[in-house]
């Protein structure tokens, strides 16, 4: 009886915590959006998928919606961070620089080694803060993960990036990843304070959404997309670090195979992959004669077929259905990266 009234009132707090995000997040795209018409249009060009001038930046109030809803439900219940106050500040600095950088990018764009060199900073910021004792891999020198988390989360910060490409595409990725991170909290298997900041995403990204809806009236721009890539980056590592790196590895699968695919395809093609372009699957396949809401429909499809997978991975915890997992999730995505490289008929 106590662990059901615990868990009820886990699920109420996260039932809040999302819904005051949604609010807080719709709110403020209200209050920005004239301000955004005017000074941060994103103008159709060669490699772009929409056809009129539409603001960007929205994104900007993602993030605040987030962050504020996030550490508002802490400062009520300080027990939430459990010791982790540096770690959460940590991050809320580095989504803070990110924002500045991406908001500056919408605007003026930065050269791409200043744009590197401060997101650099921002991901070293995030893995110095990491408890020590946190290791996926405990065969490999702390020293040698480190570096490679670092890698991975400079990878993700830019991943996020590079596949907002078209309406409701970020949205389609972002709610069942998180929702399933919030979920996997409520079951026990992640802390609370990671279950509080993707309920807190989750609710931010819903009060985006009817804005970025096919036609767009509103897009997220790189003030919202850099910090939400680090934001998922830090909730999969700390899923990961939690034992179940299947999972970690899962929820974001079509996104990771998508971009790295293509990043690889570009560098091979010695193309400046650190440009804007129209090569990602999802964009060829509106080429190949396929809609934006056709599109972003087999997107969250499959997202939330891997998100499903990887909460049985965690369910299970077994090694062989994690293995299966992770196969059924290859094919999976293997499926739709085909479906978009066809021409439809």
């Amino acid at each position: 009886m106590t662990v059901a009234v615990g868990l009820l009132y886990e699920a109420i707090i996260v039932g809040s915590v999302i819904g005051s995000a949604a609010l807080v997040s719709m709110g403020l795209i209200w209050f920005l959006l004239p301000w955004l018409v005017r000074y941060a249009i994103a103008r159709p060009n060669a490699r772009s998928s929409h056809h009129l001038p539409t603001p960007q930046g929205g994104g900007g109030a993602v993030v605040v919606a987030t962050l504020a809803v996030a550490w508002g439900a802490i400062l009520l219940s300080p027990a939430f961070l459990q010791n982790q106050a540096w770690q959460f500040l940590a991050v809320t600095a580095a989504a803070a620089l990110l924002a500045v950088v991406g908001a500056i990018d919408d605007i003026r764009t930065l050269p791409a080694p200043a744009r590197l060199a401060l997101q650099s900073i921002a991901v070293a910021a995030v893995i110095v803060a990491l408890p020590n004792e946190l290791q996926i891999s405990p065969q490999v020198p702390w020293w040698i993960e480190r570096a490679y988390l670092f890698l991975g989360g400079l990878w993700f910060v830019n991943l996020v990036n590079f596949m907002d490409g078209i309406d409701w595409m970020t949205v389609a990725e972002v709610v069942p990843v998180t929702a399933a991170i919030a979920l996997l909290g409520l079951y026990g298997a992640i802390e609370l304070l990671p279950t509080l900041v993707a309920a807190a995403l989750l609710g931010a990204i819903l009060g985006f959404a009817p804005f970025n809806k096919p036609v767009a009236r509103l897009f997220l721009g790189d003030v919202g997309s850099l910090p939400i890539g680090l934001l998922l980056g830090w909730l999969l590592l700390r899923l990961a670090g939690t034992g179940h790196l299947a999972a970690a590895f899962i929820l974001p699968f079509y996104y990771l195979v998508d971009a790295t695919i293509t990043l690889l395809r570009r560098i091979v093609h010695r193309e400046r992959f650190w440009e804007a372009h129209r090569s990602h699957f999802y964009q060829r396949a509106t080429d190949n004669g396929f809609s934006v809401p056709v599109i972003v429909a087999h997107v969250a499809l499959v997202n939330l077929v891997l998100a499903a997978l990887a909460l049985i991975t965690v369910a299970a915890d077994r090694t062989l259905v994690s293995l299966t997992a992770l196969a059924l999730s290859s094919a999976v995505v293997a499926w739709l990266l085909l479906t978009f490289a066809r021409t439809k008929r």
